[in-house]
């Protein structure tokens, strides 16, 4: 037998388990997927905006693996701590896996950062998300009128809809109670989205570019002359066809102009970089301040020393991820991923022998959810070419008992489906769908309970 565990139980995780156990060439593979939550699928149920029911229905998929006779699901198992760190999780498997993805998010570095009303995109999705880790107190969006995203991804543009979708979008979805009343009943009119390069740069997918177009009661407002700094934009005809299509949809927009008798207005911008948060007279954030760009030939932008403020009452940074050093893993800080050959973690340059990386960590945070399944098949690949090399070394018979004994409490996949039940319950109590557990203490109590 051999014996290993995948750490993260996102996408890249479970599809590595699935290379692992659904292959003939190597027999009797056996896969604990390990993760710091007590609960599955990573960020398809952290990440994903919960007004994108189809995307969230992956989830499908990532149960079937986790439900396999030969995959087990241990979760509030945290890895790199002084109980499991990677030499004694070798002690307890022949490989170990992680697929750890990118928690930290990028910063601006520009004055002002640390302002009350300033926040990172992603703590803004966990907050709706319901992740336990979510900051206490969540967001209050008492007086705010007018919000910048700074971004020009697939994060920014969830993050932009969310703020302008009214309460009957929001009631359908399972975001915990507290989030669903503060953005049902905000006063957000305004949601600017603001990139520092042009149309044809962005690094949304059309799919989620288009739907901010199909918003109840939301205009949407974008300045002709604003795309046309970028020189693609005349003629997108070179341009890869997802930044086509892009440019294609926002040309539709400007063309028609916003319509005026629709309640919330969401404004796109480009050419605008951020330079400076300014303080209102409350103290929190007022605007943000930003130099316009124009494209240089290789594709970058330059400052023109012309500057304008944005006003907003809440800012939100989505300017992509980074890795964040796992102790024990070598790292690389540059590109926050762990050095590697074809998944294989390098030590001092060479192979670690029983040690693997997929997702995130090991690529860095780029492309789409799918992505994930040939880098994990590249692991998984090294990782069975290695299997006979690995099965020769003696592990612990039971990683699950040695688990326990080192004081830990992990849930099992029983005790996520009583998670589940749960969440079904406090949906009706409300009279919602399922309705997610948003704190640590009510999924670990829910964990005890019968599904």
């Amino acid at each position: 037998m051999l014996r290993v565990a995948v750490v993260g139980s996102g996408p890249s995780g479970v599809y590595t388990a699935q290379s692992l156990v659904q292959q003939h060439d190597v027999p009797d593979v056996r896969v604990d997927v390990l993760d710091r939550l007590p609960c599955p699928y990573g960020l398809v149920r952290y990440g994903v905006a919960p007004d994108h029911e189809k995307i969230k229905s992956l989830q499908g998929n990532l149960r079937t693996v986790l439900e396999e006779d030969r995959v087990r699901f241990l979760g509030n198992v945290e890895v790199g701590g002084p109980e499991l760190g990677p030499e004694r999780l070798l002690e307890l498997y022949h490989a170990v896996v992680y697929c750890v993805g990118a928690a930290r998010d990028r910063r601006l570095d520009v004055p002002g950062e640390d302002l009350p009303g300033v926040s990172a995109a992603t703590d803004f999705v966990s907050w709706y998300s319901a992740h336990p880790d979510a900051a206490d107190g969540g967001f209050a969006l008492d007086g705010v009128r007018s919000a910048v995203v700074i971004g020009a991804g697939n994060v920014a543009v969830d993050v932009t809809r969310m703020l302008a979708r009214g309460e009957d979008e929001l009631r359908p979805t399972d975001m915990p109670e507290p989030a669903l009343g503060a953005l049902a009943g905000s006063g957000v009119r305004d949601v600017r989205m603001v990139a520092r390069r042009g149309p044809a740069q962005g690094k949304f997918t059309t799919k989620e570019l288009r739907e901010l177009g199909t918003l109840p009661g939301v205009a949407i407002s974008v300045d002709p002359a604003e795309l046309a700094l970028d020189p693609a934009f005349a003629d997108p005809a070179a341009l890869p066809a997802v930044n086509r299509r892009n440019v294609e949809v926002l040309r539709a927009w400007a063309g028609a102009g916003p319509d005026p008798a629709l309640p919330r207005r969401i404004t796109l911008r480009f050419f605008l970089r951020p330079v400076e948060l300014l303080a209102g007279p409350d103290g929190r954030v007022g605007a943000v301040r930003f130099e316009r760009t124009l494209a240089e030939p290789d594709g970058r932008v330059r400052g023109t020393g012309a500057y304008e403020d944005i006003e907003a009452q809440l800012v939100l940074r989505a300017v992509g991820y980074k890795g964040v050093p796992l102790p024990g893993l070598p790292f690389d800080a540059a590109s926050g991923t762990v050095p590697h050959a074809a998944g294989r973690v390098l030590r001092d340059g060479a192979p670690a022998p029983g040690e693997y990386v997929a997702g995130w960590i090991k690529r860095g945070p780029t492309g789409v959810i799918g992505t994930n399944r040939p880098c994990a098949k590249e692991t998984a690949g090294s990782l069975l070419a290695d299997a006979a090399l690995l099965a020769a070394r003696p592990v612990a018979p039971d990683p699950l008992a040695a688990l326990r004994a080192a004081g830990l409490r992990p849930v099992e996949w029983g005790g996520w489906l009583s998670i589940e039940s749960a969440e079904r319950s406090l949906g009706r109590s409300l009279g919602r769908g399922s309705v997610k557990i948003p704190d640590w203490q009510g999924l670990l109590a829910a964990a005890e309970q019968p599904a």
